[in-house]
């Protein structure tokens, strides 16, 4: 299904067009559009087929060709007209929170601001305070929000490395010359976000690879190739991507894994373990201080052996502390995506995702879960499921469940205002099996009173699970300020559990924040935060989170089979 490219598509024609200063009528149309195809669970190319785009709201004769002239041919003619009048530097504006179309053209037009150094330069100097829409909070939230685009300039979400190191994998591993071949680095262990891509290749060839490699559809720069090591670049998802490729002999492999994939820090310790052992370590084995002789590298297994140590997961090779985990036989047996059961935070075209209720069971029945939970929003979010409506969803659940061949929960995202009330009242909320309680607004609060806010929700006696506990964005928005400990403190005092939403743009909790759940004696939940089947997908990505973290299956309440899990859940 390619709806959600053709969303993001009439997205920014809709943001181009309001920077542009065309009529509102035409941008809400792009809006009007888009919204109700991210709602949509048919596929956009079988509409399109069927000559039936024009009965989608907002899709006039005009945006149907301009939809299936984008199917065609991955390109739209009058939005690359629209790129050529909006310069690229004014459109990174929009990256910047506080910043939409309206405020882009404001400060574009009042002030002559074309680029992210210019908007800094009149946010630290008080020039936009006066501004229309604007003051001094919305300065300094600007300030913040391109300190955040700045620190992860260079970098890119896990998801779209994976994508980008197993596409490339996957068009290397047929050669001949390729023995074996993996992607290490920071993205072997899993990390949130990705600098450059490493991939390492044993062979006793290389030059016919790096030939290959350097030659790959979309490569726009060449910076190095050789026989042992070429890197390029190519551009995906508006971010210039480098990938660095190694070969190694065979029986080097193994060190060169070990080696490549770090941490710098956790390396360290262990080529100071190596040498009070009387070895040295380095990418092309390990060899006896005093002849040296090399005693093992074709393998990782065989690398840490030779130091006396378990084979330590890449996830957690940080240096927290799992070199003598490995030294004393104490390594946690992490999580793994196998051991999860279930989803237990979904969301249905009753609030803001995209299929309806049955589809996304089904979905999940075909993943092999044995349960999940239908949450969708509460009020006062505006896609939110008010009263009346969730009651009749509600009812809905129930008939679906009843249908099923997996079990199904009925449930609720309820919203944490920011007194720490929730957006559903409590008759409602005991009716249900499982409460997740969120913050979505007024992120600007400080430490103390966040954590009050949160505090006050967790007291409530149907919350099951804190849902994103950090608020946090990567790239786009800072966790807001909260004693999280508190929270942790609170959460293992009240039975309730922690999220790490496995979302790509979120995972939150991060690996260290469930790091500290593990030690405070706190069980967490994984889930996709799913708007579409899709996203099912997702939950590898917060299985890593938790593997960084250290967990093991049982810190986890949906590696639970659903008898056991009902009765985690349960509330009196």
């Amino acid at each position: 299904m390619k709806n959600m490219d053709v969303v993001a598509m009439l997205e920014e024609f809709a943001d181009l067009k309001e920077i542009a200063g065309e009529t509102i009528f035409r941008i809400r149309a792009y809006r009007t559009a888009a919204e109700a195809i991210g709602r949509m669970g048919e596929a956009i190319e079988t509409i399109t087929a069927a000559g039936k785009l024009t009965e989608i709201d907002g899709v006039g004769m005009s945006l149907a060709k301009k939809i299936t002239e984008f199917l065609d041919t991955g390109r739209v003619r009058d939005l690359e007209k629209l790129h050529e009048s909006v310069p690229p530097s004014l459109r990174t504006l929009l990256n910047v929170p506080e910043m939409g179309p309206k405020s882009v053209k404001l400060v574009h037009d009042d002030l002559g601001i074309i680029d992210l150094d210019g908007l800094e330069t009149a946010a630290k100097s008080g020039s936009l305070r006066n501004l229309p829409r604007m003051g001094i909070k919305t300065e300094e939230n600007i300030i913040r929000g391109i300190e955040v685009l700045r620190s992860a300039a260079g970098r890119m979400r896990i998801d779209i490395a994976m994508s980008v190191s197993n596409a490339i994998i996957a068009m290397l591993k047929p050669m001949q010359e390729v023995k074996k071949i993996l992607a290490a680095g920071s993205l072997r262990r899993m990390k949130e976000t990705i600098g450059d891509i490493d991939i390492l290749v044993a062979t006793t060839n290389g030059t016919p690879i790096m030939d290959r490699f350097v030659k790959l559809e979309e490569v726009t720069d060449v910076l190095a190739h050789g026989p042992t090591k070429s890197s390029i670049r190519f551009e995906k998802e508006g971010k210039t991507i480098q990938v660095d490729m190694r070969t190694v002999e065979p029986d080097s492999f193994g060190a060169a894994a070990q080696y490549f994939t770090g941490s710098q820090e956790h390396n360290v310790a262990l080529r100071q373990h190596a040498l009070q052992l009387g070895l040295t370590l380095n990418e092309y084995g390990i060899f006896k201080v005093a002849n040296g002789q090399i005693i093992a590298g074709s393998d990782e297994e065989s690398v840490y052996k030779t130091l006396k140590m378990d084979w330590i997961p890449p996830e957690i090779r940080e240096n927290w502390g799992e070199l003598e985990w490995a030294l004393n036989g104490q390594l946690p047996e992490l999580v793994a995506e196998k051991d999860i059961l279930g989803d237990l935070h979904m969301h249905t075209n009753w609030s803001d995702g995209q299929q309806p209720i049955e589809q996304m069971v089904a979905a999940c029945k075909k993943w092999g879960h044995q349960f999940c939970a239908i949450t969708d929003h509460s009020p006062p979010l505006a896609w939110g499921v008010k009263p009346p409506e969730f009651k009749k969803e509600l009812k809905e659940i129930r008939a679906v469940a009843q249908q099923a061949e997996i079990e199904v929960l009925a449930g609720i995202e309820v919203d944490i205002q920011p007194d720490g009330s929730l957006g559903m009242p409590d008759s409602i909320l005991k009716e249900l099996d499982i409460v997740i309680a969120s913050v979505h607004s007024s992120m600007k609060m400080d430490q103390e009173q966040m954590t009050k806010r949160i505090l006050t929700a967790l007291h409530n006696p149907y919350v099951t699970v804190l849902g994103h506990p950090t608020g946090r964005l990567i790239g786009q928005r800072e966790p807001y300020e909260v004693d999280l400990p508190q929270i942790i403190s609170i959460a293992k005092e009240k039975n309730i559990f922690l999220e790490i939403n496995a979302a790509p743009q979120r995972l939150d909790l991060c690996g260290e924040h469930a790091h500290l759940c593990r030690e405070a004696g706190v069980k967490v939940t994984i889930n996709t935060d799913a708007h579409h089947e899709a996203h099912l997908n997702f939950m590898q990505y917060g299985v890593s989170m938790a593997r960084r973290g250290g967990l093991e299956a049982s810190d986890v309440i949906n590696t639970f089979a659903p008898k056991q899990l009902r009765q985690l859940i349960r509330r009196s």
